[in-house]
Formats: structure tokens, sequence, C-alpha cells
């Protein structure tokens, strides 16, 4: 078995190890656990006859008459409100404390004889102390407070204040001590120290106390509850035995007594009072203890004021920034890029960071010092991938992103929407720790239960840097970017919608009402929607030309939207003038191809035009990457591949080629766009052969023809579907 292993097995063991029923309680006092009403005991410590005087029967036995009557009174009541209970027992003042657990009453009896009294004078001065707790304006005063009345209360050797942090490893920051002590003010604890099942119970239970490091556990007998028939449970229990690898840490750091009090902010354990005597065992009185108690619980009320104090300049200047920022998005919604990174204050004035990186309609926006944009993309969508939102320590989440320590130590990432986001940077931090022990030479000790935890023995000062970690994110912070990711949600959303509705009026208008009325030609039209309220970009038209010739367009421009729609409409205006001035189709589409180079670049489309003699059903046909024409016959119907060219914008100069045909007889011509095949399920070939079944079978009447091939092909609803359909009477 390796080492790792070994340490591994042991943590796992620590984990599970039941501290909270141990079966045992410490020496300097008595548990009996008693049924309910009859006051049996069932459940005794091992020292109870020696302490006592006797063991079992019930408790009104270990009392007088007037004390088991009052215990009797005290348990139709709150019993904090009660504890302790003074008593007599063989003559000797004892303090009993009740407590439910289990089913069971669990009564502790703690002689009042060894234990140190602060005296009546120190409780008298209790008011000044609350005073002083209150009257601190910083935390660091707070913990001085503390630190210092609690050691005068208590009187042990040091009383420290120590703070957890995300990790929970903890640092001392206020120290009373006596003077012979080294310090251990501003020393770090790794969260070992303190495992999480013992975290748990601090935060259950606000005091603990071991009088003597040294001492050997009392057993409980029976070991387990008569009632469920496991061990009892004595996590609310002041003389529970604690754990033996706390016991060792305890002698390796010299220490033979210690006490702590829990600090608890909102529900979380937050800290420790935790207090250290040397010169031997030491126990405070009962009242002392529950004076040392109450003074922690006061400090605990006030952690939320205090620690909420130091950040409330920078809480309300990103409040402020939020605001001016989200009013630009709403003052601007069609220009949200600029808004964020063209105006003062930009997104990264929003946080303390040094630099952002915004990421709108798929366009990357970098402000300040980032890493390379090429990175920043894959970081993010890494981090948000990996549910992360905030990280001080990038390098432990993605690995791969430890190279960017310098830029983005620290990474705050929030969506926006599909592929968007918006991110804030900060690099690491350098900072010197300083550890009361070498925090990573662990130890493991052989038992007969297999390998467990051996606290460290050395409590040396040992200094580390800490690279790869950058100042952390605060709540508020995180808070304050989810707000405005939310408001650019809320005005895409809007704007989106506002652009649908306007591109749907606009290409509303680039369909004929009617349908020109040509001497011997027949002429019919359907233009179906997308149901996903999505405007597409395509158009038709019907172009009367001076010669008596009918010019019969189907286009269809890449995107979706209102862009598509306004280009959509500057084609159609521009083809027009080019069809009558132009000779042929393919001449009028050079010139279109022309417009597209000139005003707009980067646009592409797809056009078919058809020019028809209703005289002598002569038609020429020339496409620029449109789908071909349908040609039906007599004797069937066919595609016509001929006088096909690019699409409009690929090319500077593509000379687009015609081609021939005649309509006789019942001949008709199918213009049609993409969205009537090109979704079928079987895929483009399978559509084209479909329709060309459907056409070659269908009516010779355009109108009648056109909705058999709409019902036989039934295309789906998420494009828009444009159909032309020609014939001569």
């Amino acid at each position: 078995m390796t080492a790792s292993s070994v340490d591994a097995d042991a943590l796992l063991r620590c984990a599970d190890e039941p501290i909270a029923v141990p079966g045992a309680i410490q020496p300097h006092g008595v548990l009996l656990a008693a049924t309910e009403p009859d006051l049996a005991v069932v459940v005794a410590s091992g020292n109870a006859e020696a302490v006592l005087g006797r063991v079992g029967g019930t408790l009104d036995q270990y009392l007088t008459d007037d004390d088991a009557a009052r215990l009797r009174d005290a348990l139709a009541g709150d019993l904090s409100e009660v504890n302790p209970l003074r008593v007599q027992v063989g003559g000797a003042d004892v303090d009993l404390v009740l407590h439910r657990a289990d089913g069971l009453l669990i009564t502790e009896w703690e002689p009042v004889a060894g234990a140190e009294e602060a005296g009546a004078a120190w409780h008298t001065r209790l008011p000044t102390v609350l005073q002083r707790l209150a009257a601190s304006s910083t935390l660091d005063d707070l913990s001085e407070v503390l630190a210092r009345d609690v050691r005068t209360l208590t009187g042990f050797d040091r009383v420290m204040v120590y703070r957890f942090d995300e990790a929970w490893n903890g640092e001392v920051i206020a120290e009373d001590r006596r003077a012979d002590l080294e310090p251990f003010l501003g020393l770090w604890f790794p969260a070992s120290d303190i495992p999480a099942q013992a975290r748990a119970l601090y935060t259950s239970n606000w005091m603990r106390i071991i009088p003597d490091a040294g001492y050997q556990r009392v057993p409980l007998d029976p070991p387990v509850n008569p009632l469920t028939g496991r061990p009892l449970d004595l996590s609310g229990a002041m003389l529970r035995s604690v754990s033996p690898v706390h016991l060792e840490y305890l002698a390796n750091m010299g220490v033979v007594s210690s006490m702590s009090v829990s600090l608890i902010d909102r529900g979380k354990l937050w800290g420790l009072i935790s207090c250290h005597h040397y010169a031997g065992p030491h126990r405070p009185s009962y009242p002392d203890r529950v004076a040392a108690e109450f003074l922690g619980r006061t400090a605990s009320l006030l952690l939320r004021t205090l620690v909420a104090a130091g950040v409330t300049d920078g809480v309300v200047e990103v409040a402020r920034r939020t605001a001016e920022l989200t009013a630009a998005v709403g003052r601007t919604p069609r220009a949200l890029g600029t808004a964020l990174t063209g105006n003062d204050p930009s997104a990264l004035d929003l946080l303390p960071a040094t630099g952002a990186a915004v990421r709108l309609g798929g366009q990357l926006m970098l402000l300040g010092t980032t890493p390379p944009a090429e990175r920043v993309v894959p970081l993010v969508r890494a981090l948000l991938d990996g549910g992360v939102t905030a990280t001080d320590a990038v390098s432990t989440v993605v690995p791969a992103a430890a190279d960017l320590a310098s830029t983005a130590s620290g990474v705050l990432a929030v969506p926006v929407g599909g592929e968007d986001f918006l991110a804030w940077f900060r690099p690491e931090t350098l900072r010197e720790v300083t550890w009361g022990g070498n925090p990573y030479q662990s130890k493991t000790a052989q038992t007969d239960d297999g390998p467990r935890l051996s606290p460290r023995r050395s409590f040396a000062a040992w200094s580390e840097t800490v690279r790869e970690t950058s100042r952390p994110w605060r709540q508020h912070e995180i808070a304050a970017a989810r707000t405005l990711a939310g408001h650019l949600a809320e005005a895409t959303l809007n704007r989106a919608e506002e652009d649908n509705r306007l591109a749907g009026a606009l290409q509303r208008t680039l369909l004929l009402e009617e349908l020109p009325k040509v001497p011997g030609v027949a002429l019919a039209a359907r233009y179906r929607p997308s149901q996903d309220d999505v405007v597409g970009g395509d158009w038709y038209d019907l172009v009367p030309l001076p010669s008596g010739r009918l010019s019969i367009v189907l286009g269809d421009v890449a995107g979706h939207g209102l862009a598509a729609a306004a280009v959509t409409a500057q084609l159609r205006h521009a083809l027009r003038a080019h069809l009558l001035r132009a000779e042929g189709p393919a001449a009028a589409l050079d010139g279109l191809n022309e417009v597209i180079g000139a005003l707009l670049p980067g646009e592409m489309a797809t056009v078919v035009v058809a020019e028809l003699d209703p005289d002598s059903g002569d038609v020429v046909v020339a496409s620029a990457g449109h789908l071909p024409v349908l040609h039906a016959a007599a004797d069937g119907a066919e595609y016509v591949m001929e006088g096909r060219g690019p699409a409009l914008g690929v090319l500077d100069a593509p000379s687009y080629r015609e081609t021939r045909l005649r309509l006789a007889g019942d001949d008709r011509l199918l213009l049609f766009s993409d969205g009537l095949v090109e979704r079928s399920a079987a895929g483009l070939a399978a559509g084209l052969d479909a329709l060309r079944d459907a056409v070659g079978a269908g009516p010779a009447e355009p109108q009648q023809l056109l909705d058999a091939v709409l019902a036989a092909l039934n295309p789906p609803s998420t494009d828009d579907v444009t159909l032309l359909g020609v014939a001569r009477t």
C-alpha cells in the first residue's frame, strides 16, 4: 500500500469517526440518562457510584426531596432556562445540567468543587463588557474585546479569535495571552485541524470544554440506548468524550486544558473563540462558561453588521454602476455592445477587475487586460459548462488555464443567452501565508482498526507564498454581474421580438397584394411564413416589361430577421430597375451582383428569373445559385438545369448565363424556395423528386397546382415557403 493510499484511508476513517456517539464521557462529571416520566436511570457513566454515591434507581433517589421537586418542576418548562440546577448530593453542591436526546432525559452532574470562578464582581461588570462589544466599530475591535474579556472571565492562559475562510482554513485574528507565551496572532491553521464533522457539532453546540486533556475516558453502561439499540447521542452533552486525535493534537501543542465557543453568522460557523491553558488542568465554573458563551452569542449577532461595514463602500459603488449600465442598456437596445464598451462607465468599471470580456451576438469585445482573444471564449465556456460562476483560482477548475495567471487567476463569468456572456478577470495576487506548522506534513498512525490521521507535532511558524490565486469575488459583485446579464438578456429578447415584428411588416410590403393581370398568362403565388415567428429572406416579384414580356422572380437572402428583410427590400427594388433596362435576365443578374458588391458587401442571396413572352410561350431563364425551375409538360416534369450560376455576392463578375425553353399547351412552370424541399426528412434529393412527381401528376391550372403541391409535400413550418406557378391560357 502506498503512502498516499494510507493517507486517503486515514482521512476516510477520520471522517467516519463517531465523535457524536463516543460511548464515554470526560471524568469531571457524571452522566445519567433516564426515561420519563418515571425518571428511571437506564444509562449511567462508570463513575456514577464514586461521585454520586449510588448507581441505578430513579433520579429522585439521588436528590433531596426539595431538589427532586425542583427537578420535576423544571422538566415541565424550557430546560435551557433552568440550567444549571444547583442541587445537593452528599452535602456537596453539584450543577445539574439537563437536555433531551434519543427519547431520554440526559442529566449531567458536575461538582462545583474544583471549578475556578471569576466571582460575582466580574458578573456585575457584564453590562460594561457588552457595551464594549456593541461599541466596536470594526471586526478587529470586536475580536480584540472578545479575546481580552473572555480571558479575564475564564482565566485561560491564551484566548484567540479564530476566523474560517471559504476552504475552512482558520486565521487567528485576535489574541490575549500570558506574557511569556509566543504569539499565535496572524497564524493560519489548515482545515484538516478541524474536520467537517467536528465543525457540524460546533454549529449545533456553542460550547465545548476539556478541563484536562490527559483524562481517562469514562464509559457508559450500557454503551447503547435501550430504547433504540444504538449508541447514545452525546452531541449536546457538555461531558462528551472527545476524539483521541484531538487530544493528541492538544498534547502536541502543549495544551493541558481547552475550551471553545462558536461564532455563528446567520446559521453558518464563522469562527471560534479558542481558549488554551498550559499550566495544568483548568475548569471554569459552569456560570462562567455560560457567561463566555453569552459573549460569543452576542458577538455573533454583531458579526453581520461589522463584516458588511468593511465592504459597504464597495457595495454602494457597484450598485451605482449597475444602475448606470442598466440605464445605458435601456437607452440603446440596438447598440448593446456600445453601451457596455464605448461609454463611461463601461462593463470593466462595474467591478474591481483588470479586464473584462463582452460577447453579444457572437461578437467578442475585450476591455482592459485580458487573456488573448482566442483563449477567452474556451476559458469562459469551460467555467460555465462546469457550473462555475466565479473562482479566484481558475487553474484549479481549468488546469489548462494555469499559464493565464498573470491576467486571469480570478474569473467571474455570467451567461447572457445562447453562447453570449459577460466575464471579468483578475490577475494573481501573491500572498505570504504563515501557518502554525507545515500543513502539508500529514502523518498517519497505525491502530488496531487500521491507519488514522496523526496530528502535526510542530506548530512553529511555517511560511509559503500562495500563487495562482486572485483577490476573491464578493457575493455582491457576483450578484451585480448576474443582474446586468439579466438586463442584457431581457433587452436582447425584447429587441429580437421587435425586430421580428418590424421584419414581418417589412416583408409583407414586399409581397404583392394581388398578381398583375397579364393577357394569355395564368399566375399563382403562395407564401407561407415560418410558424416560429422567424422572418426569412424569401421574396417574389412579377415585373411587366415594356416589351410586353413578363419577368417572374423568386429570391432568397441569406439570414433571418430584420437585417435579412432590409437586404431583401433593397435587392428587390434594385433587380426591378435592372430588369426594366437590361437585355435579358442574365444581364439583370450581373447588374444586381454589382449592387451587392458595391453597396452590400458580405451579403449573399440566390435569385432565379424567368422571362416569359406571353404570345409565343418562349421563356428565358437565368439563375444565381437558386434551386432549378421545374418545367412540367404533357410527358412529365423536369428541372431546368442550364443557365445556372453562382449565388449573388460570391464572385465579383460571374457573368451569368441564360437558357431557353417554351411553354406549349398545358405546360406549367414552377419556381420555389428551399423551404419547400430542403427540410424533407429524407434529404434534398428526395424532396426534389417528390416535388417533381407532385407537379407532373398535378392539375394544369396554377392555383390548383400550388395547393396540390403544398398538400403533397407538407413542408415543415420551421422555414418560409414560397411558390410561383405560371401557365399559358
